[in-house]
């Protein structure tokens, strides 16, 4: 495994980490900690949680899997976690506030079972919520001791850039992260979001590294999934993967990326995973998998050296991913 700083902050981080989304729906708290057993062998250090996972009635429950696994050995990683989502039937009860997010650091210390996270995430923008109101409100969960850094998720590059502009006005606790969909099939933040990270050191923690199980391979555009990010016991969110990946024009790109893996004798899950950590840019990739058998593949790309050519072919087979919607 090998390790790098984590944006302009002291922290050292594995260029690995674990995401925990579907702890307690798809993944069961057994398997998730023998999940959890196995990436901390292979030297990740990195955790990364939500009080959203999983998505549904069972929002919590990742955090309180995780927590449980950390019991005696807290010190040995960094946890992340995020807020901002809808955890209660009250209007406040989401989003970015003062109000909310200071209750939902609270409820995820009480999952976690700690008394501080090391990176506390703003999950989403919040435009009902203005900025100020939202710098200020993590910059105090930081002055009170309850994060030691913070970060945001699925922020747009100007809106990243705006906050970081008022933490320096009003000299708060900066945000020292970002963590986007980034993948073979959605490449829209090098535009403007990767640019901005590098100029203000920025670190970048993607997620999404293989397109909710699409670059996995093993679908094909007439399925109908019952497990997976794409199957219809996700609800709302399956909807959403649909809506994100389902075409035809990213079936018929993975079938490309597919015979590139071939060529280079690797499982197509890993040259995914190992694209994404040659962007000089990223930090850190988020793995996501609901069994322990998915992630041998994706820990092997720690491992494998993207060379020069396969990495030109995956960039110009994907080039139409970082255009937007432009070659739909």
């Amino acid at each position: 495994m090998e390790f790098t700083k984590f944006g302009r902050t002291g922290l050292t981080v594995s260029r690995l980490c674990l995401g925990t989304g579907t702890f307690g729906k798809q993944t069961d708290e057994a398997e998730a900690h023998r999940m959890l057993d196995r990436v901390a062998e292979a030297g990740v250090n990195l955790i990364d949680t939500a009080d959203i996972y999983p998505p549904g009635a069972e929002a919590g429950t990742s955090e309180v899997i995780t927590g449980r696994w950390l019991r005696g050995k807290r010190g040995q990683f960094i946890l992340a976690t995020k807020g901002g989502g809808r955890m209660g039937s009250a209007a406040w009860d989401q989003g970015n506030s003062r109000k909310h997010l200071l209750d939902a650091i609270d409820d995820s210390l009480r999952h976690l079972n700690t008394d501080y996270v090391d990176l506390y995430q703003l999950h989403m923008d919040d435009p009902a919520t203005p900025l100020d109101e939202m710098v200020e409100a993590v910059d105090v969960i930081v002055r009170s001791g309850k994060a030691r850094y913070i970060g945001v998720s699925n922020f747009l590059a100007y809106r990243l850039a705006r906050a970081l502009g008022l933490q320096a006005l009003q000299k708060m606790t900066r945000f020292v992260s970002v963590q986007p969909r980034y993948n073979l099939l959605f490449r829209e933040v090098e535009r403007e979001l990767f640019p901005l990270a590098q100029e203000e050191g920025i670190a970048v923690i993607p997620y999404n590294p293989l397109a909710g199980g699409l670059l996995s391979g093993r679908y094909k555009h007439g399925d109908t999934p019952d497990t997976g990010r794409f199957s219809t016991e996700l609800g709302g969110f399956g909807k959403m993967y649909h809506a994100r990946y389902w075409h035809e024009r990213e079936f018929e790109s993975v079938g490309k990326i597919d015979e590139i893996a071939e060529q280079q004798k690797i499982p197509v899950t890993t040259l995914s995973i190992a694209w994404v950590l040659a962007n000089p840019v990223v930090t850190s990739v988020i793995l996501g998998a609901s069994r322990l058998n998915q992630l041998t593949d994706t820990l092997a790309a720690a491992d494998y050296k993207l060379d020069n050519a396969a990495k030109a072919k995956l960039d110009e087979i994907s080039s139409v991913y970082r255009r937007g919607d432009a070659g739909k």
